[in-house]
């Protein structure tokens, strides 16, 4: 039994660990028109930064921001421009970037997301004049 538990941990460290950060959550929510992606690692070593990327369902991924080390550990990202498209369920995931250019991805969390019609066509608007 003991082997058996070793062995589960093992397997488990390995799928949370990553080049440069152990990620303990991630999450994403729909929020106030868009998605917020949370994460929390409890130790990063030489991590240079993380890049939130994301998908739709049958897409492939693609980078949405970068986010630089901080000193809690403690992340947020709001992903602004979800808002954009018809998609209703987005998928995301981190990429992990070490300083000496080694990189990995976390898993993969999903958000359903459902804009109206109307704030698609805002956002599109607003995009226009940047």
């Amino acid at each position: 039994m003991k082997n058996v538990i070793v062995i589960a941990f093992l397997l488990f460290a390995s799928v949370i660990s990553f080049a440069g950060a152990f990620i303990i959550k991630l999450s994403a929510r729909s929020q106030n028109g868009s998605v917020v992606v949370f994460w929390q690692a409890s130790n990063e070593t030489n991590l240079k930064h993380y890049v939130v990327e994301r998908k739709n369902v049958n897409g492939s991924f693609g980078d949405v921001g970068t986010v630089e080390p901080r000193a809690d550990r403690n992340y947020e990202f709001v992903d602004q421009s979800a808002f954009k498209s018809k998609d209703v369920l987005y998928v995301y995931r981190l990429r992990i970037v070490d300083t000496d250019g080694s990189l990995s991805h976390s898993w993969e969390v999903s958000a359903r997301h459902n804009v109206s019609s109307v704030k698609r066509t805002w956002g599109s608007i607003k995009a226009l004049f940047r």
